[in-house]
């Protein structure tokens, strides 16, 4: 069964992540996305939709199989390494991706989010952020950039220290989101902003989006990520606490 479903609109190719019932980003996932987003330019896509779940874009990555890994840092870099496989794949996509979100983005939902060109969210109590610290982590200096490039350095600062999760609203004010819709209209807001886009001249817009968008690709350099640092630190007493006492807090 696939985890990614992918309806053709036109021009417009939208791939919806389908692993129930939070879409939670395990390697597998992931590694379906990658070859979705390039299978959708290699098949004519002149835009891409990301959607999620309803209420959930994708509530990141999947922490129980990460802490079943136990101390296997080989096991441990595979996964991390396939989400971030598939968080170049959206940077890098020759064509514009929207991500439409009709729920919460949390931690690795924000990282996907933060990736596309343009960012729809449901007009509601949902939210979206980088969460890290909350549940242990150290977010690597190339998401930290990925976030001051759309909130601008001292307020993605403020964020990231706290982990914060602003709310839609204050996500549209703060610029973290583009626009905000009715739960029901997010994906289809996403398919029209990308038709409007396709109107202009094809080449002048493409060549102005990849200039543009270069810091995006170049945050997500390994070395700007530094993985197997980023992989030690998941071993840290503290890092563990948090993780388990997040799962505690869920399982309740």
């Amino acid at each position: 069964m696939s985890l990614i479903d992918t309806t053709v609109h036109g021009q417009v190719h939208e791939l919806r992540l389908a692993r129930a019932p939070v879409n939670a980003l395990n390697p597998e996932l992931c590694a379906e996305l990658a070859h979705a987003v390039r299978d959708a330019a290699a098949h004519g896509a002149r835009g891409i939709v990301l959607a999620g779940g309803p209420k959930v874009f994708s509530a990141g990555l999947d922490v129980p199989h990460l802490l079943s890994l136990g101390e296997d840092q080989a096991a441990l870099m595979q996964a991390w390494e396939a989400f971030f496989h598939a968080a170049r794949a959206l940077a890098a996509s020759p064509v514009p991706v929207v991500a439409a979100m009709a729920g919460h983005a949390p931690a690795g939902g924000c990282v996907l989010a933060l990736c596309c060109d343009y960012r729809i969210m449901a007009d509601g109590p949902y939210r979206i952020g980088l969460n890290e610290t909350q549940v242990g982590l150290v977010a690597p200096e190339g998401i930290q950039a990925l976030l001051a490039r759309v909130v601008g350095p001292h307020r993605a600062e403020r964020l990231l220290v706290a982990g914060a999760m602003p709310d839609a609203a204050e996500a549209l004010r703060i610029g973290l989101v583009d626009e905000l819709t009715h739960i029901d209209e997010v994906a289809v807001r996403a398919r029209v902003w990308q038709e409007e886009l396709l109107q202009l001249p094809h080449m002048p817009m493409l060549e102005t989006r990849a200039i543009a968008r270069r810091e995006v690709v170049a945050a997500l350099e390994p070395d700007r990520i530094d993985l197997p640092r980023f992989v030690a630190q998941w071993s840290h007493p503290d890092t563990q606490a948090a993780l388990r006492a997040m799962l505690a807090r869920i399982g309740k």
